[in-house]
């Protein structure tokens, strides 16, 4: 379908990373991207760093740890006339070494609420938008890893995630509860969970609107970006050693540029239009990796907890 404007991305988490260099590989291809994080100075010196050219951006602000403020980014995307035709959940935390919980402003766990809660409001939000865009390929990707997965090694490694029956979920995910399974707080579960939640979130949003909308809802893992921003709160010698041993040791290493590579394509190009798929690749560290949908972990494909989930998260975002 041709167009008479430029195509527009918005991209969680995009002031370092896979989001950084995923738009820009978007810039590249004549998209224009809305660069959504919570520092907008940084995320505006690092698309300079990276050579995006400030007419192929527009930053807004957004914290996905607050809900009000995924409802302010909303606005504020609507109140600049912006149409929207594709959006990508890629922003996420990851704090493994903290032994207390931190919390949203909600009160809500805030490794879950960062990377599930905000995101579901996020996408549950700017369905309307995509559904006004006269573009024939509008998708919505959630950004995916290893990690959820217990029949992968990122997900065997404990603590393995568990959703449980969500009872935390169901009893309310305030204080004292910090966890979906309504157990004790692990930090390094709350992310896994929070992953597993990504997952089964496309998945139900497939279910639910893709058949009525034409809207593609997809996942994708681009390989372990060992060197991400994301692991700025792990231990200095973790960020050292883990970067070798996926280069050397389990061959999953990928770069920012190359996962960034991955986004564009999945948010882009024709062959990843099918909707409802979790992408992954072969040779992940290679560019010339071959891409293939992947089986998801049995707790991620799981109907009947994918749709629980949704009417919890609707819940406590104040959608139901």
């Amino acid at each position: 379908m041709a167009q008479d404007r430029k195509l527009t991305v918005a991209i969680t988490g995009t002031s370092s990373g896979v989001g950084l260099y995923g738009a820009k590989a978007l810039a590249n291809r004549g998209w224009h991207v809305v660069l959504a994080c919570r520092d907008l100075e940084k995320a505006a010196k690092a698309a300079e760093t990276v050579g995006i050219s400030p007419d192929s951006y527009t930053l807004i602000h957004i914290d996905l740890g607050s809900l009000q403020s995924v409802r302010r980014f909303v606005e504020n995307f609507r109140a600049r006339g912006l149409t929207l035709d594709a959006l990508v959940c890629n922003a996420a935390i990851y704090m493994p070494l903290i032994k207390e919980p931190l919390r949203s402003p909600e009160g809500y766990e805030l490794t879950v609420t960062t990377n599930h809660l905000g995101h579901f409001l996020l996408a549950n939000l700017m369905l309307e938008d995509l559904k006004k865009s006269t573009y024939a390929d509008r998708r919505l990707v959630i950004l995916g890893t290893v990690t959820h997965n217990p029949d992968e090694l990122g997900g065997k490694i404990p603590p393995r995630p568990d959703l449980g029956d969500l009872e935390g979920l169901a009893a309310g995910f305030q204080d004292p509860i910090t966890m979906i399974d309504g157990k004790d707080f692990e930090p390094v579960k709350a992310y896994k969970d929070s992953k597993v939640c990504n997952v089964l979130t496309m998945r139900e949003l497939h279910r639910r609107y893709h058949a009525a909308t034409g809207i593609s809802f997809t996942s994708f893992y681009p390989g372990c970006v060992a060197e991400t921003p994301l692991f700025r709160n792990h231990y200095p010698l973790f960020q050292k050693i883990f970067p070798i041993f996926q280069k050397y040791i389990t061959g999953g290493y990928v770069s920012q540029e190359l996962a960034g590579e991955r986004l564009a394509a999945v948010v882009a190009d024709p062959e990843y239009r099918q909707s409802g798929a979790y992408w992954s690749w072969g040779n992940r560290q290679k560019k010339n990796g071959k891409s293939f949908v992947q089986q998801v972990s049995p707790q991620a494909r799981d109907d009947e907890k994918g749709d629980r989930l949704w009417d919890l998260s609707a819940k406590l975002v104040g959608l139901a």
